[in-house]
């Protein structure tokens, strides 16, 4: 394991893959750590030099009280690249990591040769819903919201016929800070790239679901086409984290765009 501390924040990170290949950097979603993105890893790895974290106020990382803002998670990724001595990277994101991934298109478009949005919106839910599921789980915890939340992530398929699965993934999540699960709703809560993503210049891949009821298909749809040029992809057999429930499909999509836009 590897850690750094980043503005004031300790992170957990892992770099894997090839060494001196081109980096892709992966940033998890809402509730969940580095390890969701295990099996698109073991695929890309042979291709690429491949970082995932634990954002700030999840997985290994630290969690520091009070509200979240975007900029914050931005800037902490920004630290651990410049950290590690990476210039130049692919960046994909999945929920609000995918948020992060838009936020840094549009403030380093310099360092990025490629952008991956994975179910993720400009702007996710509204301050009622963020407001209300920050009140739940400090009022009564994480396992609280969890069997909800893993309808909301996996499929009807998934949850039957992968139950113990389901039941690491929902462990992981119960097991999360609630002050660091409450300090990212905050910033999805108040987080709104509507109007800012068509500067986005960088190569953009986006991708959904088609059974994701947290970012339904036709709001990442909505939000490809917000963004000039995008490619818009919608991958059978999956809820809201493609890496876990159809790696192979989410990791074909990855490599082919990669190759197209020459990194990797």
């Amino acid at each position: 394991m590897a850690f750094a501390r980043i503005n004031d924040v300790v992170l957990h990170y892992r770099m894997q893959g090839r060494t001196g290949a081109p980096v892709l950097a992966l940033a998890n979603s809402l509730g969940t750590d580095a390890r969701i993105w295990d099996e698109v890893i073991a695929l890309l790895g042979a291709r690429y030099r491949i970082l995932s974290y634990d954002k700030r106020g999840h997985g290994l990382s630290d969690a520091p009280e009070g509200d979240y803002t975007l900029d914050d998670h931005v800037d902490d990724l920004v630290g651990l690249l410049d950290h590690l001595g990476v210039d130049r990277l692919a960046l994909a994101g999945v929920s609000v990591g995918g948020l992060i991934g838009q936020r840094f298109a549009l403030r380093h478009p310099d360092r990025l040769a490629a952008l991956i949005l994975c179910d993720t919106a400009p702007k996710v839910g509204d301050a009622a819903m963020w407001n209300g599921r920050i009140d739940a789980v400090r009022r009564d915890g994480m396992a609280s919201i969890a069997e909800a939340v893993m309808v909301r992530w996996f499929t009807e398929t998934f949850r039957r016929d992968r139950a113990d699965e389901l039941a690491g993934w929902q462990t992981m999540f119960e097991r999360m800070p609630v002050h660091g699960y409450a300090g990212t709703c905050a910033a999805l809560r108040d987080a709104d790239l509507c109007d800012a993503i068509g500067a986005i210049a960088v190569p953009t891949l986006v991708v959904v679901g088609d059974q994701d009821l947290s970012t339904p298909v036709e709001l990442v749809r909505d939000a490809a086409a917000r963004i000039p040029g995008a490619r818009f992809e919608v991958i059978a057999g999956s809820g809201h984290i493609p890496s876990i429930e159809q790696p192979q499909a989410l990791a074909a999509l990855m490599t082919r765009f990669l190759s197209e836009v020459g990194h990797g």
